[in-house]
């Protein structure tokens, strides 16, 4: 990764044809939950002997940074940003200024597109009627709410540490300080929960009146607190038998609420409330990730940014790129991944971009009822629901 992070001439070519949108990541949390692995620290595990390694006071000033940084790499690029999306860990953990800070850098070196979606996740915990208002007023049109679950001894298995009713209670807040989009993230196949208790937590998510809600099976991460409780068999692993029952009951209950699949994991009462950010991965589009871990992606060339906090603003404040590594796609590596990214959509893939192997396994999903025939006559394979619950097993098929 060169330390100026320059990007190859080629990753250039054809820019303004592809959208463009930023990833911003926040990776602080007040405590970690049992199932998460993703790059997040609590303040004790930023403070070392010689004190504070890396402050969140400073971090919107860290990522501005960034931000004018990729105005640097990506040059005379004239492409207003499409999307910005601000995940963590807990966005919400900085004060609402800190958010819009950061999103005002964007807005200082790139523009906005006219109808951009601006998002940013929340713990139901950490925001109120004053703080949403301040991120609307600052430009965040959508925004995203941990719930996970509505019982509560599941969000203990989860250590999650809102009380419930919360999640629901933020949707009505959100709605009322002006957000046009507001989601609800849940996660079923938790130890110790039954299908009433997943039925349960789709009533209230429903209920609460989002306009999407993501649903996934709970990954039990090697690493974590609660791989280390399975282990020790303090609670059970859930099986896959039980994670398909728990998708076809999402489904179900979201088709009847008019909600609608477009993405495997992933429901929303419109197109309109479709999560725009998300598609950008899903569609091979150009990203570039600021933060500490956070990954990018440009014409073909992804990279990824040193982990810790410290060592992220530590390159910054030297003036170099906090890119850690990259790797160039060769056109059979983006060929592949458009097949393991676009399978997963409602519009599904075009069958021209599957060889010959794969497109004789598409031809037997086909006959398993996995694809559906009238967009497979079309030129797509697009998956049933049936083939929704065998996504990752149909797409190693057409790779092939």
């Amino acid at each position: 990764m060169p330390e100026d992070g320059a990007l190859p001439a080629r990753a250039l070519e054809g820019a303004g044809e592809r959208p463009l949108g930023f990833y911003l990541h926040v990776p602080y949390c007040a405590t970690r939950c049992g199932y998460c692995d993703f790059n997040t620290y609590t303040a004790s595990e930023l403070r070392g002997a010689g004190g504070v390694l890396a402050s969140r006071d400073n971090y919107a000033g860290q990522v501005a940074e960034e931000i004018r940084l990729a105005r640097k790499v990506l040059g005379d690029d004239p492409r207003p940003v499409r999307t910005v999306f601000v995940g963590g860990g807990t966005p919400t953990m900085l004060a609402a200024g800190d958010l819009v800070r950061m999103l005002a850098a964007i807005r200082d070196e790139f523009g906005l597109a006219d109808d951009a979606e601006v998002t940013t996740e929340a713990n139901p915990e950490s925001v109120d009627p004053a703080y949403l208002a301040e991120l609307r007023a600052g430009g965040f049109n959508r925004i995203s709410f941990g719930m996970q679950s509505a019982r509560p001894h599941v969000l203990k298995v989860l250590d999650r540490n809102h009380t419930p009713g919360r999640p629901e209670a933020c949707v009505a807040e959100a709605r009322a300080a002006g957000f046009e989009h507001v989601n609800l993230d849940l996660i079923y196949g938790t130890p110790g929960e039954s299908d009433d208790d997943w039925r349960a937590s789709l009533d209230a998510a429903i209920g609460a009146g989002p306009d999407h809600v993501s649903a996934y099976a709970l990954i039990v991460e090697e690493g974590t607190q609660l791989a280390r409780r399975i282990r020790r068999g303090e609670v059970p692993m859930t099986d896959d038998d039980v994670h398909a029952d728990r998708y076809l009951i999402a489904d179900a209950a979201f088709e009847e609420a008019g909600f609608s699949w477009y993405e495997v994991s992933n429901w929303a009462t419109s197109d309109a409330g479709r999560c725009l950010h998300n598609e950008l991965y899903w569609r091979g589009a150009d990203w570039w990730g600021a933060g500490p871990g956070a990954h990018s992606h440009v014409g073909g060339v992804r990279w990824w940014n040193v982990k810790h906090p410290g060592a992220y603003a530590a390159a910054l404040g030297e003036g170099r790129s906090p890119g850690a590594g990259r790797e160039l796609l060769s056109d059979e590596d983006r060929r592949v991944e458009r097949i393991l990214l676009e399978l997963r959509l409602r519009e599904g893939v075009e069958l021209g971009l599957l060889k010959p192997a794969g497109r004789a396994a598409a031809e037997r999903a086909l006959a398993d009822g996995l694809l559906d025939a009238e967009p497979y006559g079309a030129g797509r394979a697009v998956l049933t629901l049936r083939g929704r619950l065998l996504a990752d097993a149909v797409v190693r098929d057409l790779v092939d």
